[in-house]
């Protein structure tokens, strides 16, 4: 190792290096809204806390996406009136078998394992001028109550990949098994994450970091065409259409 190296190692490993922490300060760790209010400074996307003892939101980030042009404290005070008031009623319906076939799920899941389940679903949100948005939501559990019921979840609110509404998984963290709900059945069918290779991931990242398809080629050394067979591919594979679709997909499934 270099002296540079060293020095570099010791600045980040001494710097802040706090030792023993008192017990006033430990008792912090109680208030987990502060962890949610600092990864809401640091994402693009829309964070909200739902406290299902009152049906209540107990915490609404200022991001705008889930706002439809309120102020997040009032989203916040609306709690469950905000999606009457802003998602259209055919919308409403689906989020009301989302509801019921997800709480169905979840309530037959061993507790020890319900948090490690998440669900995700697109439906419309309408701002204040009228202008409809598609957006993806998802949910995971912050809080169990005794009987392991969930008492209080954390949802992220982003813009949708997809064109309609619906769209309903459920993920296992850990696994690639995916549970997707059909509508009518209202009946939960498996499938697996969508697998690229190391040479499709790549030329997702790279486009991630908005390179043209002509400085991807040139990048790893083959030709255009190539690299648009790649693209091809990764939409079959992924079942979308554009590499904004494919971006979106990869990133929300975790692929990239």
């Amino acid at each position: 190792m270099t002296q540079k190296n060293k020095d570099l190692q010791s600045g980040l490993l001494t710097k802040n290096h706090l030792g023993q922490i008192s017990e006033t300060d430990q008792q912090q760790q109680t208030d987990y809204l502060e962890v949610i209010r600092s990864f809401a400074r640091l994402t693009y996307e829309s964070v909200y806390v739902i406290d299902y003892s009152d049906m209540s939101f107990e915490y609404v980030s200022e991001n705008p996406l889930f706002l439809c042009g309120y102020p997040a404290r009032e989203v916040m005070e609306m709690g469950y009136e905000f999606y009457f008031r802003n998602v259209p009623e055919k919308d409403l319906e689906l989020l009301n078998t989302i509801n019921e076939a997800g709480f169905n799920f979840f309530e037959k899941l061993p507790t020890e394992e319900k948090k490690h389940y998440s669900i995700t679903y697109d439906f419309h949100l309408v701002n204040s001028d009228g202008r409809k948005v598609l957006i993806n939501h998802k949910l995971t559990p912050l809080f169990l109550t005794g009987e392991g019921k969930m008492w209080k979840a954390m949802c992220i609110v982003s813009l949708s990949h997809h064109q309609e509404p619906g769209n309903v998984y459920i993920h296992k963290q850990g696994s690639d098994e995916i549970l997707k709900l059909d509508t009518e059945s209202r009946l939960w069918i498996k499938s697996g994450k969508p697998k690229l290779t190391k040479r499709e991931i790549e030329i997702l990242q790279l486009h991630a970091q908005g390179l043209t398809i002509n400085q991807i080629a040139e990048k790893i050394f083959v030709a255009p065409d190539t690299v648009k067979y790649y693209r091809r591919r990764i939409f079959e594979r992924l079942g979308v259409n554009t590499i904004v679709e494919a971006l979106s997909y990869a990133v929300n499934s975790k692929i990239i």
